[in-house]
C-alpha cells in the first residue's frame, strides 16, 4: 500500500514539477519538484529516517500448545472427554479470547467443556439486573497446562467465564442466549 502511495504522488509530483495545468493537487510547483526528489531518491533509506520501516520479510510463528508426542490432527476429529457439549455451546479449539471476566478460571473447575459451557449458561440465566452475563467462556482440559495470552498459565480443568461487549463470531452460531463459546486446548 505504501509502495503503490509512493508511485501515485512520484507521478502526480512529476506531472505537476514539470507545469502542468488541471490536476487537482494540494502540492504548489515548487514543492512537487522536492517531493520528486524525495521519492526518486533511495527511498528504503528515506523511510527508514521519517519513521517508517517496513520488515522485507514477515514471519509468523503459530503457537502450538500440543504435546510433542501428540500428532497432528482436524479439529473436527477432536475429541473431548466428558458429556457431549449442548448444541448453544460453539467450541472453537486452541482459543482464548479477551473479556471481563465474570467468574474467574483460577478458583473455578469444571470436569469437562460442557459442564464449563453449561456454567456460563446457567450464570447467564440467574445474572442479576446490572450484572454482566457470560457469552463467552475458556475451558482448559489439558493436563499439563494451555497456553494464554495473559500473565497466566491456564491449569487442567479452569473454566473461565466471560463478557465480551462486542461479539464478532460466524452467523451461523445464530442468536442464541450464548452467542458464542470456546473451549481452550
Amino acid at each position: 500500500a505504501v509502495e503503490t502511495w509512493r508511485k501515485e504522488k512520484l507521478k502526480e509530483a512529476k506531472t505537476l514539477a514539470l507545469g502542468a495545468e488541471g490536476l487537482n493537487s494540494t502540492l504548489l510547483q515548487e514543492e512537487a519538484g522536492m517531493l520528486v526528489k524525495a521519492l526518486e531518491s533511495n527511498w528504503a533509506a528515506l523511510s527508514e529516517e521519517i519513521g517508517l520501516w517496513i520488515p522485507t520479510e514477515v514471519i509468523n510463528q503459530e503457537h502450538d500448545d500440543k504435546p510433542e508426542d501428540v500428532e497432528d490432527t482436524e479439529e473436527e476429529d477432536q475429541i473431548l472427554a466428558g458429556r457431549p457439549l449442548p448444541p448453544q455451546c460453539h467450541a472453537e479449539l486452541h482459543t482464548d479470547y479477551d473479556g471481563a471476566a465474570v467468574r474467574w478460571g483460577l478458583t473455578h473447575h469444571k470436569e469437562s467443556a460442557a459442564d464449563c459451557c453449561q456454567a456460563c449458561l446457567d450464570q447467564a440465566k440467574n445474572a442479576k439486573p446490572g450484572e454482566k452475563k457470560c457469552n463467552i467462556w475458556v475451558y482448559c482440559p489439558l493436563e499439563n497446562g494451555c497456553y494464554s495470552p495473559d500473565i497466566y498459565q491456564h491449569k487442567h480443568m479452569e473454566c473461565w467465564l466471560k463478557f465480551v461487549s462486542l461479539l464478532l463470531y460466524p452467523l451461523s452460531y445464530g442468536k442464541s442466549t450464548i452467542e458464542a463459546s470456546v473451549l481452550r486446548v
